[in-house]
């Protein structure tokens, strides 16, 4: 049974195998970024913090491209799928900030959402015929072919660098603070 903490995010298991405590931690950083989000209107969602251009919106978009980008596309080795297929990516590299600005807060949260459950999906069919070291089905031109661990642990830390500023962020809307 998975234990809740107050926040109503899922503790990473004490003593699981490999596969159950990565993924525990991934959920529990994806779980905080919900958390951060939960109950902003569009304005809560646009706010900035300091002198930085990054919004809760586009923190959310980004994070579900980068869902999309290392479960389906690395790891499955699928094609880009929509909305991402659709954006010429060289001539706005950081398209997925700044447009979210024209989403309301239900669509962005519904775009980050539907990434999370394709990527679960991804991992729970990896996992069902292999372990955390099978490589990607996608290899970069330079060689590079990550493991299903890497890229697990790449989303941990991905995660969890954007919650720090999340943190920051949701206490400049509304004083809110926590971990």
């Amino acid at each position: 049974m998975t234990q809740l903490d107050e926040q109503g995010r899922p503790e990473p298991p004490a003593a699981a195998d490999e596969a159950a405590t990565l993924l525990g931690f991934l959920e529990f950083q994806r779980a905080t970024l919900a958390w951060k989000c939960e109950g902003l209107d569009a304005a809560g969602m646009a706010a900035t913090a300091a002198a930085s251009t990054m919004t809760l919106g586009g923190m959310l978009k980004h994070l579900a491209l980068v869902e999309d980008w290392w479960f389906s596309e690395w790891l499955d080795g699928r094609e880009q799928a929509a909305p991402w297929d659709t954006v010429d990516w060289d001539a706005d590299p950081d398209w997925e900030w700044h447009s979210a600005k024209d989403d309301t807060p239900g669509q962005l949260l519904g775009i980050w959402q539907d990434a999370v459950g394709r990527s679960r999906e991804r991992v729970e069919a990896a996992l069902a015929t292999g372990d955390m070291g099978q490589l990607a089905r996608r290899t970069g031109k330079n060689g590079f072919n990550p493991s299903l661990r890497w890229i697990v642990c790449h989303m941990i830390e991905e995660y969890a660098r954007h919650n720090g500023h999340a943190d920051l962020i949701r206490e400049a809307v509304d004083g809110s603070t926590g971990e």
